[in-house]
């Protein structure tokens, strides 16, 4: 399946960091010198991506922004002479095709992903949670659109997390194919103990068809009452071929404060001009 287009669901309220989220989406929030929406945004166009649909809601508006073009910097920029500074930030602005279109409830995640419904129309489409920023060799999302394409079915990209974990995200029933490629069986959302199926659970990146919506749009309420995209998964996986696709990189749930620090650290011991200098102000630390 040829992939082109995706949905990046940025409607949450990011209550798990306040207070610095009260009036500064979760998404906006640094790691180094961008913020944790633009390394979704660049794996997605590393992917093969080219339009992509955000889902947001109130008090978002900074996300369109960075995004956007922003003349009264270019213009400073510019006549300053900082080229490589002013190249860098129109290129935001075209980076791929970004479109945005409101959650005015927050139902849930399923309900968000039934929003996309007339951005995809029947072609299948990738979906990137913005809490979640990769760090891989091979971008993830390309991971599982490479496998998606090779057995023409939908992906989900998955991880093992321990027990003590396991009930936080969701838990899959699921048989070998080939190396690390699995048929999924079923799943469930935060299982308790004796629920869980596997240890493997989906950690923020998939390939969806378009049968997704049909499922959505006649789903109840499920965990927290509300639209699940696991439950919807769950039904999906009753009527066509989904894959799990253990990928390779480690994931970043920027969502929480241990996880934003992990992300803060292994992108500023990346960056090219910090990644020295915080290596040795570590040691120094003699922690």
């Amino acid at each position: 399946m040829k992939v082109k287009k995706a949905v990046i669901p940025v409607a949450g309220l990011g209550t798990r960091m306040l207070p610095a989220t009260k009036v500064v989406p979760k998404e906006m929030l640094p790691l180094i010198d961008k913020p944790g929406i633009q390394y979704i945004v660049e794996e997605a166009v590393a992917s093969g991506i080219e339009d992509i649909l955000m889902i947001t809601s109130r008090g978002k508006w900074t996300i369109e922004d960075h995004f956007d073009y922003a003349p009264e910097i270019e213009e400073k920029l510019k006549a300053a002479g900082k080229e490589d500074e002013l190249a860098m930030i129109r290129s935001l602005a075209n980076i791929a095709n970004i479109t945005f279109v409101r959650q005015k409830e927050l139902k849930g995640l399923g309900h968000a992903i039934w929003c996309a419904r007339r951005f995809t129309g029947d072609e299948p489409f990738a979906v990137l949670l913005g809490d979640d920023v990769m760090c891989a060799e091979i971008p993830v999302l390309k991971q599982l659109i490479d496998a998606s394409d090779k057995f023409g079915a939908s992906a989900v990209g998955v991880q093992y997390v321990g027990n003590e974990d396991i009930g936080k995200y969701c838990s899959l029933d699921v048989e070998n194919i080939e190396n690390n490629l699995y048929l999924v069986k079923s799943l469930i959302e935060k299982p308790e103990p004796e629920q869980v199926m596997s240890n493997f659970a989906i950690l923020g990146r998939y390939v969806l068809t378009s049968g997704i919506y049909d499922v959505l749009g006649n789903l109840p309420p499920g965990y927290g009452g509300e639209i699940q995209l696991t439950d919807g998964l769950n039904k999906l996986c009753a009527r066509e071929k989904m894959l799990a696709v253990e990928f390779s990189g480690k994931r970043y749930d920027t969502g929480n404060i241990k996880g934003y620090l992990e992300a803060t650290i292994q992108f500023g011991l990346m960056h090219p001009e910090a990644g020295e200098w915080l290596r040795d102000y570590l040691k120094s630390l003699k922690l």
